[in-house]
This record gives C-alpha cells, structure tokens and sequence, in this order.
C-alpha cells in the first residue's frame, strides 16, 4: 500500500502498511517530505497495519525526525506489532521517538 497523508486537527497523518523495507522506501520518504515541506510540524506515521520495517525504513524515519526538529516539530510513530517494536527496541531508537499503541493516544495528548 502506497502511503497516504491526512490531516486531523493540528495533526498530519501519513499511513502506511504491509512490510516496509527498500523496495518501497522511496515512496515513504516521498510522502513525509511532501508533508513536510506543505508545512506539517506535527507528524504521525500511523503503522497500525506495517508487519515488518527494515534498516532502510528506519533511516527514513530518523531523517524526517531530523528535519523536524530543525523547526521545533514533533514526530509520533503509532505501532503495536510486537515483531516491529521489537525492532525499535534493539535499535534504541524507541527512546529517539515517541511511540504510541494506537492513534487516538495521539489524539489525546495533543488535546
């Protein structure tokens, strides 16, 4: 599934399911550079449905959470697959982002 962006209040959410790995990379950086340069500070990468992310993805993410804290923006990836967490988890890189269960733990804390 190719990602999609939406907005939901102060909130930009972009999508993306399946397995996330090289061959599909581009079309996510894609994405969140396209929502980032439209101005979105507060991002959510909503991976309710990715059931596997590589090296490649990973870096994706760590260079949109670059860019934005270059203006002071936020980025909150949505996950609850263990198998991915997992991954977050031996790279440390759960304490880089916040990562919640589900979107509308999102929705709460920007309420």
């Amino acid at each position: 599934m190719l990602p999609s962006v939406r907005t939901e209040g102060p909130l930009t959410v972009v999508t993306t399911a399946g397995e996330l790995d090289l061959s599909n990379a581009g079309d996510l950086r894609g994405c969140l550079s396209g929502a980032l340069d439209g101005g979105a500070v507060r991002l959510v990468i909503d991976m309710s449905d990715v059931t596997f992310v590589d090296s490649t993805i990973l870096s994706v993410l760590v260079g949109t959470r670059n860019r934005l804290s270059q203006v002071n923006g936020e980025l909150t990836v949505v996950c609850d697959a263990e198998s991915v967490l997992r991954v977050f988890r031996m790279t440390a890189l759960d304490r880089l982002f916040t990562i919640r269960r589900t979107l509308a733990e999102v929705s709460n804390d920007a309420s």
